[in-house]
């Protein structure tokens, strides 16, 4: 395989960062609002409001991708991480975790928490791996399949 790079937002590849997402959201769950906005308008309700989105690229490829979402000053939501399924098996989320931990250690934040679903055994499996615990999801989890939250001290 080629080799990967991390790279971050550019508007050109707002739709691989829709695809991604919408690829596994149908297969395991359905798109909800919350999501549709995110993916519809990733750079005015993402980028434009202070976070920020990376895209693993292979080759010509977007193959993964996630995004910080702004909480506040000091604390961002990992959300809408994604790996094609092609790409798949091959350490491409853990490259992409490693790059969001390192990112997010140098801009100084305090922690990052995270919304996910019990069903996705591999991704809980990776958050844990490195380092996010479980915390309770409260009452305004910003979707309804979520029945995990967990954090993650920077």
């Amino acid at each position: 395989m080629e080799e990967v790079e991390i790279i971050p937002f550019e508007s050109r590849y707002a739709s691989d960062f829709a695809r991604l997402n919408v690829e596994w959201l149908e297969k395991y769950f359905v798109v909800e609002p919350h999501d549709a906005d995110l993916l519809e308008r990733c750079e005015s309700v993402i980028i434009d409001m202070g976070g920020y989105i990376f895209f693993a690229k292979v080759g010509a490829e977007i193959a993964g991708t996630f995004s910080l979402i702004k909480i506040d000053d000091k604390c961002y939501e990992l959300g809408k991480m994604a790996v094609s399924p092609k790409y798949q098996g091959k350490r491409i989320g853990q490259k992409l975790m490693e790059e969001c931990l390192a990112f997010s250690k140098s801009m100084d934040w305090d922690k990052l928490i995270l919304y996910s679903n019990s069903k996705l055994k591999n991704a809980l499996h990776i958050y844990r791996k490195y380092g996010f615990v479980d915390i309770p999801v409260g009452d305004n989890a910003p979707y309804e399949r979520s029945d995990v939250k967990m954090e993650r001290a920077l």
